[in-house]
């Protein structure tokens, strides 16, 4: 099982590329056992924002395929973060030893991260390109839109990258 400590400055990097303005990288933090992350994992990269609770059922069937997602997609430039809105962290922990996540994890300590972006539900994606823009959002998880979720995860993969 891997997770990455995502730095401050990545933090600030994807909040602004979901257009969320006044978000302080304090309002997010990592969830233990995880090596430095830093801003050139970003330059370039198809990233996937999930943002998740451990009481939503549909986020525990997701994980199991943002691990896939994570596990085709990531050599080919997909960086796969997933943003915990737990109001206690060890419920989170406890997720996760339940359903392992191989991607990077983050947790929102007082909802704050998720109150700025008015998440709808749980659980809510943005996938944003290689340029930084959000060109995706779904909220919820349903198996029979599996293939529309990857199509569009490869689509944006195969499109230029910003070199």
């Amino acid at each position: 099982m891997q997770y990455w400590k995502i730095s401050g400055l990545l933090i600030g990097f994807l909040l602004s590329c979901l257009t969320v303005s006044s978000v302080s990288a304090t309002e997010l933090s990592d969830l233990p056992g995880s090596p430095v992350s830093t801003m050139q994992q970003l330059n370039g990269k198809v990233v996937l924002v999930d943002f998740w609770a451990s009481w939503c059922a549909p986020c525990r069937k997701s994980f199991p395929w943002l691990n896939t997602m994570h596990q085709q997609y990531a050599e080919r430039g997909l960086l796969v973060l997933a943003v915990n809105e737990d109001s206690d962290r060890a419920q989170a922990s406890r997720f996760l030893q339940q359903v392992p996540a191989q991607f990077a994890v983050l947790y929102d300590s007082n909802g704050t991260v998720a109150e700025k972006f008015q998440l709808p539900g749980m659980p809510s994606s943005f996938l944003i390109d290689k340029k930084g823009q959000v060109r995706y959002r779904h909220i919820g998880f349903k198996q029979a839109d599996i293939a529309d979720y990857e199509a569009k995860i490869r689509q944006l993969l195969a499109e230029e990258s910003l070199e």
